[in-house]
């Protein structure tokens, strides 16, 4: 086989056949979830790595909804770029303040 395996973030686009109870759409936080009106479900965000993606397949099969596609969106460099922000982000959120002195 041939071709260049990323190991990196990746953005992805997941589509399946079905919609989520809001206890269920839970499972996925942190994708961006579309229920479009064909009955369709289209799932987007980042994924550190293939171990994470496999992990979202898994919860769609466990739920026994048919995949209908997945594609990756977005590159590993702008993946990195958003997941520093968001790492940045949190690091600003946890910060604790400096006691006066």
């Amino acid at each position: 086989m041939t071709g260049q395996v990323s190991n990196g973030a990746q953005i992805y686009e997941i589509r399946f056949r079905g919609h989520l109870d809001p206890a269920r759409a839970q499972m996925f936080e942190g994708l961006e979830m579309v229920q479009d009106p064909g009955g369709d479900t289209i799932l987007t965000g980042l994924l550190i790595d293939q171990a994470a993606l496999h992990g979202v397949l898994n919860r769609i099969r466990d739920l026994g909804l048919p995949l209908i596609s997945l594609r990756q969106v977005g590159n590993s460099v702008i993946a990195n770029e958003v997941r520093q922000s968001h790492a940045h982000k949190e690091e600003i959120a946890t910060a604790k303040p400096m006691a006066s002195q």
